[in-house]
């Protein structure tokens, strides 16, 4: 009994020896727990509910739909898509996820829109017209952005003679190219003087001025930019007068730009073609020959 007792109080002194010894580091790795646990807590807890609408709500949805439309179309990439914004001047009003988040929206509620029709008339419709108005919805923004391109190609063309004489005047007048650059971003604005603003910007960050100018000229990728670009380059390589030539470029660019309007004008007719055959046509012959066969029926009878 008493060497029951004796062991039982040599392991109770054993136990709070180790308790004492260990309390130290306990101690610090309970701090440390607690305080891992704290900044954890604060993370997940106070500010989720503190966010906004369009944080907790808005901006998961954008990119989930951004991912649908990814998967659903392989081929296209956030910086394709980039890229084609840039071009048409929408780069800074919407982000490429944004885009096809929009894309994938529109899919979604074309199909939507069948569905509801068709259970309302009639269920095959919904059936045969969903993937059909899905597929269009999906392809409407591609096609908007395509046309908005191509719009700003042209307004690009059209404001290029004009653009590339002040710049020509203002060489010519002892300023530099950049000079001059910002010179046209003070008294002209446009999609060029935006593709021009652009450029400059890039050269004030470090860029070389034939880098930035060959970027300037993939983006609008037209001919007469083209053309202008590798002029300037070489002029500059070369040493040949800057503003000599940008007077002859702005003098091709002007010819160029009549040669595009005679074009379109020797083409109008045959773009005319259809549209008289189709509506005014069959309104003459039914003014000029309707009452000829009335009279013809009238006298059949």
């Amino acid at each position: 009994m008493l060497l029951a007792f004796a062991l039982i109080t040599l392991g109770l002194a054993v136990y709070l020896l180790g308790e004492v010894a260990t309390y130290p580091a306990r101690q610090q790795m309970l701090s440390v727990r607690r305080a891992s646990g704290y900044g954890r807590a604060r993370m997940v807890g106070a500010p989720t509910a503190q966010l906004k609408f369009r944080e907790r709500v808005l901006v998961p949805s954008v990119a989930r739909l951004a991912s649908m439309a990814l998967r659903l179309n392989p081929k296209a990439t956030v910086e394709s898509i980039a890229t084609r914004l840039n071009a048409a001047g929408l780069s800074s009003r919407i982000s490429p996820t944004q885009f096809l988040a929009a894309k994938g929206a529109l899919a979604i509620a074309a199909a939507l829109f069948a569905i509801t029709v068709g259970i309302v008339n009639a269920p095959v419709f919904g059936i045969v017209f969903a993937p059909l108005l899905a597929g269009v919805g999906f392809f409407v923004p591609d096609a908007a952005l395509t046309l908005r391109t191509r719009g700003r190609r042209e307004g690009i063309k059209a404001e290029l003679p004009d653009a590339l004489d002040l710049l020509a005047v203002s060489v010519e007048a002892g300023l530099g190219f950049d000079g001059a650059v910002t010179k046209l971003t003070e008294y002209m604005d446009g999609a060029l003087v935006e593709e021009f603003a652009q450029t400059l910007g890039e050269i004030r960050i470090g860029e070389s001025r034939h880098e930035a100018m060959k970027k300037m000229a993939e983006r609008v990728a037209t001919p007469e930019i083209a053309s202008f670009v590798r002029s300037v380059v070489q002029a500059d390589q070369l040493g040949i007068s800057l503003g000599r030539i940008l007077r002859v470029q702005a003098a091709d660019s002007r010819l160029r730009r009549q040669a595009a309007a005679e074009e379109k004008a020797m083409k109008a007719p045959i773009k005319m073609l259809f549209p008289t055959v189709l509506f005014i046509f069959p309104a003459m012959f039914l003014v000029i020959l309707g009452p000829a066969l009335l009279n013809l029926s009238q006298y059949l009878a």
